[in-house]
């Protein structure tokens, strides 16, 4: 379809009265009805689409309010019907109408049961029944990918909007169907909530299995014995059957093992079966507290966009990027974020530029406690490849060494601005990518890459180093990104302005399950305070 893939480049919620303009137009321009069998190949599939104008006819005439809207643009041709039976995208959200809940919101405002009647009713094939839940269907589903979207909607978490394009706002159910239509596979987008980030979707999943399996389970702790494994007896294993639900008894026997491989497997932990000090501190986990704990996670997976959305995510917590676009995860690296003490904030901005052979602003306190000391005791600011300038203005004046009272900087009583110059070693790197904000925070390159290999990597002063800075240059250009000679601070502004997310998600989805991080940040528990 000629234009979906810039639609779907947009973020899904943000205000923009042109981007709806151009969903309508591409709707608009798409074959409908009886034109749209005519424009087949065979005899075969226009007989096949018959069916489908009987239902297009039938909606005609029962279709009323802003649903008009949306069905009178496309002929008013079925979305949900293939051929003369519903799609499996029918019951697909049937059960997603049915599980709300877990995205914070109340199931009934979407009527799964009156769903479940009109898509059973639908099973003759009949046309009026037919249109009968295709409308059905789309009345709630409109209404739920609204409600996703709606920041006064189920559970909240904060971050900083530093662009108020990003900023999620209230948008009208048949808006909201428009974009869904556009998706190159409707029976996909449905069942892979392609509306919200896979991040949203995994920790959804967990969450709905994690309360199946472990939410109804005792709290409990295990004593510490040592490593439990099978043949294992004794007080210990007598806690861990009573924690996991089974018969009471003291031997830890194939039963047991096999429940705390699943319980492993869930909670992101090696499933050998074996109660070691990994294992009990998940087990002794408040059951309550873990579904807080996720359902605070989802809330700040909500925040994110989805795959269709070309754009960036950061999480802070297990420091590593993703970068997405047509629909899919493109890439990934790790990164370094912020330190205890100057963390990465939770906020959303547009990457709009790059900057090659970039200067680095060193932080004051860095110039107090590091180079200060370094000059007082012989060495040069040209030397140390620094120079020192007036001001922070745009033009400011460079100063010579000799003109700044070191001893008085060393003590915190003046400072004065430093900065890197451009080259190898620089803190900077090669190149940084510019989302303006008051924080000074951005993403960039680095000469330091023996951080990248800790498993903990939160050591920076709150910005983002790349572990692979060139591939995501490549991938914000569309092509290799190169200076032009060696002149420092060499602005490039990207082709199309890019979303950057910089999350914290302590519980971030496994192969089989969920990892609970720790919360290096101490912000979880403020958080749930105010979760709702």
């Amino acid at each position: 379809m000629p234009g979906a893939r810039a639609e779907h480049r947009a973020p899904l919620y943000r205000k923009s009265r042109l981007r709806l303009a151009t969903a309508a137009m591409i709707a608009l321009a798409l074959p409908t009805g009886a034109a749209q069998a005519q424009s087949r190949d065979g005899a075969g599939e226009a007989t096949e689409a018959a069916p489908r104008n009987a239902v297009a006819a039938e909606i005609r005439t029962l279709v009323s309010g802003r649903l008009t809207n949306f069905y009178r643009p496309r002929g008013y041709w079925p979305l949900w019907v293939e051929g003369d039976k519903l799609g499996p995208q029918a019951k697909a959200f049937l059960t997603l109408a049915r599980s709300a809940g877990a995205d914070g919101l109340d199931a009934k405002d979407y009527d799964p049961e009156e769903l479940a009647k009109a898509i059973d009713a639908a099973k003759d094939g009949l046309p009026t029944a037919l249109a009968t839940a295709e409308l059905a269907l789309s009345r709630s589903f409109g209404r739920y990918l609204r409600d996703m979207r709606d920041p006064k909607k189920g559970d909240r978490a904060e971050i900083t909007y530093l662009d108020k394009e990003l900023e999620p706002e209230r948008q009208r159910e048949d808006e909201m169907l428009r974009i869904a239509a556009l998706a190159p596979d409707f029976d996909d987008y449905v069942e892979t909530m392609g509306w919200m980030s896979p991040r949203y979707r995994e920790l959804r999943v967990a969450l709905l299995r994690w309360r199946e399996r472990w939410g109804d389970l005792p709290a409990g702790t295990i004593p510490a014995e040592g490593l439990l494994r099978q043949g294992s007896k004794g007080e210990a294993v007598a806690a861990l059957r009573r924690r996991l639900g089974l018969p009471a008894g003291a031997v830890f026997d194939k039963g047991v093992a096999a429940r705390l491989r699943a319980f492993q497997a869930d909670h992101g932990i090696p499933a050998d079966g074996i109660a070691g000090a990994q294992t009990i501190a998940a087990l002794d986990r408040d059951p309550e507290q873990a579904e807080r704990l996720l359902r605070l996670n989802l809330a700040r997976a909500r925040l994110l966009p989805g795959p269709h959305v070309r754009h960036v995510e950061v999480n802070a917590a297990d420091a590593r990027l993703w970068y997405f676009g047509e629909g899919k995860q493109q890439g990934t690296m790790r990164v370094v974020v912020g330190a205890v003490e100057t963390q990465t904030p939770m906020m959303a901005g547009m990457v709009r530029y790059a900057t090659l052979n970039p200067y680095w602003n060193v932080p004051m306190h860095l110039v107090q406690q590091r180079i200060a000391p370094r000059v007082i005791d012989g060495a040069t600011l040209a030397a140390m490849r620094y120079e020192a300038l007036s001001d922070w203005s745009a033009t400011p004046r460079p100063l010579e060494q000799s003109e700044i009272d070191w001893a008085s900087v060393a003590a915190g009583r003046s400072e004065v601005r430093l900065r890197q110059l451009p080259g190898g070693n620089n803190a900077m790197g090669r190149v940084k990518f510019m989302f303006p904000n008051d924080l000074g925070i951005y993403l960039h390159d680095t000469p330091d890459k023996a951080l990248f290999k800790k498993s903990a990597r939160q050591f920076s002063n709150g910005c983002v180093r790349l572990e692979d800075a060139p591939r995501l240059g490549a991938w914000f250009f569309d092509k290799p990104l190169k200076p032009d000679g060696k002149e420092p601070e060499q602005h490039s502004p990207l082709p199309q302005p890019v979303p950057v997310y910089l999350t914290y998600l302590t519980v971030v989805p496994e192969k089989d399950g969920v990892r609970f991080l720790p919360d290096v940040y101490g912000r979880d528990e403020k958080a749930l305070e105010k979760l709702r």
